[in-house]
Parts: C-alpha cells; structure tokens; sequence
C-alpha cells in the first residue's frame, strides 16, 4: 500500500510540474492573451512627460493663467477693472493705460502714477506693441508682476490677451486624465513632403482662417490600414492636429495635438500617447487651431490625453 501511495503522489506531482511548463508556454509564447509587458524605463518616461505636462499648463505662464482675450474693435480703448472701463479685464487696477490702434500697429500709454513694466522694466511711457508673432512680443506686467498684458494677431486683428497668476483655471485645475501607456500607439511613420512654400488653410476654434506652412504629410500604419495626417510647422517641431473616433466619447471633442520632429535621419515615431490637448480643453481665452478636414481619421486612437475632467474656465 505504501509503495502504491508514493506512486500515486509521484504522478501527481509530475501532472502538476506539466501543467506549470505549460502555463509558462502560453504566458511567453503566441498562445499568450493577455498584454506583453511594458518596458519599466517606457512607463518612467510616460509618466515623466505626462507630470511635465501637468506642471506646464500650471505654470505662471501656462494656458490656465488666462483670464481675458480682449479685441480691439476701435482705435482707441481705455482699459481697466470695472464696468467704467471701455474694455473691462475684470482683474487688476480700476485704470490700467489708453490702448490706440494706428497705421496698423498697437500702442499703450500707461495710466498716470501707476507701477507697470514692459518686459520687466519699469513702464515710463508710452510704447508700441509687439504681437505675439513676432517672436519676442511685449509683455506688460501690473498687479506687482502677478497680472500681465500682451497682444495677439489673428486674421489680421489685435486683441489683448491677460494672464494673473490668481487665474480661476489655474486655482481650480482638476488635473490630467490618460489613457494607460500602451507601447502598440508607437507607430513608424513615413514622410511625404510637400512642394517648398505650400500652405494649408486651418480654422481656429473662433471661426478665423489661417494659412499655415504646411511642409508634408505623415503615413503610418494601424489595423491593417494606412492612414495620413498633415503636418503644419511648429517651430521647433511640426505639429500634427488630429481628430478620431475618440472625439467627444473619451478625449476632447475638438481634436488633440501631437508634435513629431522635423524629419531627418532618424527614423519617424509617431508616440500617440502623447496626444495632448489643445489650451481650448481648459481656458475659454485661447484661439485654438482645429484639425483640418483630412485629419479626422475613422479611427479610434485610445492613448494620449483623455477629456478634461475639470470646468472650462
């Protein structure tokens, strides 16, 4: 009996010993059903990005600063903090300057007595406006540094744009939403430029047309097809606008970004888990370009930012 019972134990334990091996097979093997592992240094660097994305957007010059984007109809406007003001910034000193438009160029003189800064030097005068598309545009600074003014250009219009570090957005943020990093959303893409000089017309979230540099298209491939998406220039990088099927069911209703580097020797990555979303997601002052008609892919690109969970301020 005792030699049958020791048998019958062998058996069993070499039954389960088979079933283990196996087990083991079909996690590492093409039987296998669940996800592959992720690389423990890809998520660090997710994780990195997405905290620095976070930090930006709360920054004391990130999007949430915004408090007013102001457009200068006339040639002239006094502004301030106040239903007396001609345009009423809504924060900051009851009289802040006299605004005049001429000849095509901005102009702000200062109220009397009153401690502002232009581009942190103490503010004597009258002075002239850069825009922002000058590439070193004029900030005025007032509120002791916490409040500060710059100007816009859009469509051929001026407007005024305000940030304070007191901003609604910016004391209320809610955070950042993803979806889980998924290194399958890595995709290879291949370049396919454009004639030197060719544009693209992009409408911004107020309806304004502009043509921006539009120097190539990117291809990639996902679920047995291939997709294209136009690229425009983004300064140091290009940025691709996009809409898909995720739109208003999971991320931000009027599409995401995602900025790939100009084309070179290195191999093109499109990582869309780090979609963004446009400045649009969470302050209602900015003047987001939306994705151009042949962007809005039927697809369902689940990685990247997600929705803002927060109040559009």
């Amino acid at each position: 009996m005792r030699g049958q019972g020791e048998r019958r134990m062998g058996w069993r334990w070499l039954l389960i010993a088979l079933v283990l091996v196996l087990a083991g097979c079909t996690r590492d093997g093409a039987g296998d059903s669940g996800p592959a592992p992720v690389d423990p240094a890809y998520l660090h660097g997710e994780q990195q990005w997405r905290l620095e994305r976070a930090r930006a957007l709360q920054a004391d010059d990130g999007w949430t600063t915004l408090v007013g984007l102001h457009w200068l109809e006339l040639k002239a406007h006094y502004i301030g903090n106040g239903p007396r003001a001609g345009i009423d910034l809504g924060i900051g000193p009851s009289r802040l300057a006299l605004v005049q438009q001429e000849a095509g160029q901005v102009y702000l003189t200062p109220e009397r007595d009153l401690a502002l800064t232009a581009d942190g030097e103490p503010l004597r005068g009258r002075v002239r406006l850069r825009p922002d598309r000058d590439g070193a545009p004029t900030r005025i600074g007032f509120d002791d540094g916490r409040g500060e003014l710059g100007l816009i250009e859009r469509g051929g219009r001026h407007a005024l744009r305000v940030r304070h570090l007191d901003a609604p957005a910016r004391k209320r943020f809610a955070g950042l939403r993803f979806w889980s990093p998924d290194p399958s959303w890595r995709l290879q893409g291949t370049w396919r430029p454009h004639p030197a000089g060719q544009t693209l017309e992009i409408v911004n979230i107020l309806g304004q047309v502009e043509a921006m540099p539009n120097p190539g298209a990117v291809e990639f491939e996902r679920d047995g097809r291939s997709w294209r998406l136009e690229a425009v220039d983004g300064g140091d990088t290009l940025l691709v606008m996009f809409a898909d099927g995720t739109s208003g069911h999971g991320s931000y209703g009027a599409g995401r970004y995602l900025d790939i580097p100009h084309p070179g020797d290195n191999p093109l990555v499109l990582d869309f888990n780090r979609a963004y979303n446009p400045p649009c997601a969470y302050v209602r002052h900015a003047t987001c370009p939306l994705p151009p008609p042949g962007n809005r892919l039927q697809l369902a690109i689940e990685a990247g930012e997600q929705a803002y969970p927060g109040q559009v301020l």
